[in-house]
């Protein structure tokens, strides 16, 4: 499996971001996931490359929002393109959400992961997990009407 370090290290410091919602804490973790996957001879040639990277992110993300407690969105953080007032109030929907809806629209929406990546980190398969994520975004898109 041909791997792009620097496109995974952007979607892993994306999700450990908006997991942790510190920019250098989510720079810290996603450094340490990637050290530990160097370190790692386990999945260095299977196709579980991305599961792992993901899990490994997952559990520091976990450890780390025990450590410190969770931060609200600092103002520095720059709005989406477009509207501002969408934007407000998409994340307002977003944090209506349970964390593992909003972790697996983040993951498959702005991370672009695949449903088989998905699937193997959820333990669920494509079609219940596509179900699921539909679910998810008409809830939001009915939210946001």
């Amino acid at each position: 499996m041909a791997l792009d370090i620097e496109e995974q290290y952007e979607k892993i410091y994306r999700y450990c971001f908006y997991r942790l919602r510190n920019r250098e804490l989510a720079e810290d973790v996603t450094q340490e996931t990637f050290l530990r996957w160097f370190a790692s001879d386990t999945y260095r040639d299977k196709n579980q490359l991305l599961h792992y990277l993901y899990t490994v992110a997952r559990n520091l993300c976990i450890d780390e929002a025990r450590r410190v407690p969770f931060q609200f969105l600092s103002e520095n953080i720059s709005m989406a393109d477009g509207d501002p007032l969408l934007s407000i109030a998409l994340r307002s929907e977003l944090d209506k959400l349970a964390p593992e809806d909003r972790e697996l629209v983040l993951l498959r929406c702005v991370n672009g992961e695949p449903m088989a990546v998905l699937s193997r980190l959820y333990g669920q398969s494509r079609f219940a997990l596509r179900r699921r994520l539909n679910g998810i975004l008409n809830t939001l898109r009915k939210a946001l009407e």
